[in-house]
């Protein structure tokens, strides 16, 4: 069973060969930029699992250990993952048919914005990229803001 998901556009498309796993929204300042919205949602699939079928993503490296891709016509974010490692994870929205995916956390909640009240019960972790061997030494390549 494959699971499929593309842009707004329809220019780039993409399958999963597999369900994914690890549905979560993360809260942490650099998705709440990537996706301009409150938190980024993000399920994952080992990177080999996931095949562009249409199109190709333009890939931006959002830090110094992991890359963003979206659609170069029409914006919509698709992906994140770490260069380290073999997961990676497709924005949510993204998918053809979201509404078969179970959340399963809340990540980066050091971000999370103090007026969103999601009240639904899932776990919540932080982001801390010295325990996380995919993210040791992350230097962020986002704009600072003042």
């Amino acid at each position: 069973m494959s699971v499929t998901g593309g842009c707004q556009c329809g220019a780039v498309r993409y399958e999963l060969a597999v369900p994914p796993s690890g549905t979560h929204f993360c809260h942490c300042r650099m998705c709440q930029r990537a996706v301009g919205n409150v938190f980024a949602g993000l399920t994952g699939v080992y990177k080999n699992q996931l095949t562009w079928t249409k199109g190709q993503p333009v890939f931006y490296q959002s830090s110094s250990v992991a890359k963003r891709a979206f659609c170069r016509d029409c914006g919509t974010p698709l992906y994140f993952g770490y260069d380290k490692g073999e997961w990676n994870c497709v924005t949510i929205g993204s998918l053809d048919h979201p509404e078969d995916l179970k959340l399963e956390q809340h990540y980066g909640v050091e971000s999370k914005l103090p007026w969103l009240q999601l009240c639904d019960g899932m776990p919540e972790e932080t982001s801390d990229p010295e325990s996380d061997e995919r993210a040791k030494g992350l230097v962020s390549y986002q704009a600072e803001t003042k």
